[in-house]
């Protein structure tokens, strides 16, 4: 059954049917199925790895209005993924870079903008106004309140991840289907899934799982062939395997079930652990400012230097004479600290640093630990630009 049904489809122009003559002569699509994209209503919320992918293909395939939220600003980081964005771009902000992209892809479709980010106060009011959405986010407690607000609003979500090598796509909210909290009704606790500017990505991966979600939207709108509906399909770049899952509506689900609990949008940053209440790994802790540490080096103080970072990380950027002991290792090899030293501990951006300090004290490290503020990015920005940031 197609999730989209509008009284009355728009035509195409003589243009148009040139630029899907390989759609029209799909028995499976057709005129009738070309029709039913252009009259399509589609939110895309994320214009990064996976929202880059999605929104190119939904575009060159006729989608008749996309809405695209993202509140972000182009980086050269996102380069390596977010192919939507182009070096030019970098500092632009990514919703002016996709709309540009998008209408230069396809000047049929019409682009709704939103920059701003999706929030309790203005998802529904945003979602409510499109057929499907699209969860192109990367982060959970987005990815909540997209499965909340799509349920409350009997709007499918189609649902993408990615990390590292890995990649899952489903589709939710379909009537009678498993939703997100399904599957997953509890978040992970905060701070134990790194993101993928700390764990990394590789950067075809949100590629191939955007495209698929891509296919599973146009697929929605036709109303046609096996949606992952109950479904979740696991992908291994590094292996190159793909897996399903089956999945089930569960009746306990407080959001889609028969007893459902939750009538409204809820604060997702507090459900998820991620409210300013939440514990600050640097509470208590010493910290030092790059610059302030630059100094006190030059001075001649007696400064030693541990990089709790991972070996890999230490071959893209290093700061000198600074030793490298791996926050797995770290609590392990605290005998390799001299604890009469004063002793800056410093990591990429200043977390994981904290964690270590945490667990030196823990095994009883006596010796006084400070942790670098903002890490080795800070150094870059503040004191030695030619340390590569990454």
């Amino acid at each position: 059954m197609s999730a989209v049904a509008p009284v009355t489809l728009p035509e195409l122009s003589n243009e148009e049917i040139s630029r899907y003559s390989r759609h029209l002569i799909l028995p499976e699509v057709g005129i009738d199925g070309q029709r039913k994209l252009k009259a399509a209503r589609v939110l895309l919320v994320g214009t990064g790895g996976l929202g880059a992918p999605l929104g190119m293909y939904l575009a060159a395939a006729g989608v008749g209005t996309l809405g695209i939220v993202d509140f972000d600003a182009v980086d050269a980081s996102n380069l390596q993924r977010q192919i939507i964005h182009g070096t030019r771009d970098i500092g632009r902000p990514k919703i002016a870079s996709a709309r540009d992209r998008l209408h230069d892809i396809n000047p049929h479709v019409n682009i709704e903008a939103y920059e701003t980010r999706l929030t309790s106060r203005n998802a529904l009011e945003i979602i409510r106004n499109y057929d499907i959405v699209v969860d192109g986010t990367d982060n959970f407690p987005t990815r909540y309140l997209v499965n909340d607000a799509c349920v409350l609003l009997g709007k499918p979500n189609v649902y993408g991840s990615i990390f590292r090598f890995e990649g899952q796509a489903s589709v939710f909210g379909v009537r009678g289907s498993a939703c997100y909290r399904c599957l997953y009704p509890e978040p992970p606790p905060a701070g134990m899934v790194p993101s993928c500017a700390e764990g990394g990505v590789l950067g075809v991966v949100p590629g191939i799982i955007g495209t698929i979600q891509a296919t599973e939207t146009v697929k929605l709108i036709l109303g046609g062939g096996e949606p992952l509906v109950n479904r979740l399909l696991l992908f291994d770049a590094w292996r190159m395997r793909f897996r399903e899952l089956k999945l089930r509506q569960d009746p306990r689900c407080p959001i889609c079930g028969p007893q459902a609990t939750i009538r409204e949008l809820i604060d997702y940053e507090a459900f998820c652990g991620l409210n300013h209440a939440a514990p600050d790994p640097a509470a208590g802790l010493d910290e030092i400012t790059a610059a302030e540490l630059k100094r006190r080096i030059d001075l001649g103080h007696d400064v030693q230097l541990i990089d709790v970072r991972e070996s890999h990380e230490y071959a893209i950027a290093r700061l000198p004479n600074a030793r490298l002991i791996p926050l797995a290792q770290v609590a392990g090899r605290a005998a390799e600290i001299d604890a009469r030293r004063e002793t800056v501990v410093f990591c990429k951006g200043g977390v994981r640093s904290a964690k270590a300090i945490a667990a030196l004290k823990l095994a009883g490290f006596s010796g006084h630990l400070i942790n670098l503020k903002g890490g080795i990015l800070a150094w870059s920005k503040d004191v030695d630009p030619s340390v590569p940031r990454y």
